[in-house]
């Protein structure tokens, strides 16, 4: 596991369009999880429109990011979420569901999604990871959003689509 945030990246510009999904559960470490997101996409894509969807918990996430990319698709959702390790496996579970949904809706919709439902051992990396200035998921988050919306947009300029039908047919 890296212990540092990744580089920025460059500044994005106006007409980027970002939805922040979120849990609320573990309400004091989500706030500052998106608080810290919000501050570094401030810096990234200072005229860009953040949208912000609170949901119950990690659980819910999934689901409101189908919803979301249904209606008017962002060109990147940031999910964010913490899920703390109990006595019993269900932290594990949910942490696989939600992974296994994600990275499927990416897919599916062609869009980055970027993954930061944490799964951690107990408060004090929950600290670490939400609040803490060093290993602060929200601003990587933030940060691999903008890398993401700049490959994205590049390979729309340089790479015009086809269909699938015409690719086959080159091939």
């Amino acid at each position: 596991m890296s212990s540092a945030l990744p580089p920025r990246p460059r500044i994005i510009g106006p007409e980027v369009h970002i939805c922040i999904v979120a849990s609320k559960y573990n309400e004091q470490f989500m706030d500052g999880l998106v608080e810290n997101a919000l501050e570094e996409l401030g810096d990234l894509v200072p005229q860009g429109r953040i949208d912000i969807v609170r949901v119950p918990g990690a659980f819910e996430i999934p689901v409101t990011v189908a919803n979301v990319l249904d209606r008017d698709p962002p060109a990147c959702v940031i999910a964010l979420g913490l899920i703390i390790r109990g006595s019993t496996d269900h932290a594990d579970l949910v942490a696989k569901s939600v992974t296994d949904s994600l990275q499927a809706l990416a897919v599916e919709h062609k869009r980055p999604i970027i993954h930061e439902v944490l799964l951690v051992a107990d408060e004090k990396q929950a600290y670490a990871r939400c609040i803490g200035p060093k290993l602060n998921r929200g601003r990587e988050a933030a940060r691999a959003a903008a890398s993401m919306i700049d490959i994205f947009q590049e390979l729309d300029r340089s790479m015009p689509k086809t269909s699938t039908s015409r690719a086959r047919r080159d091939a």
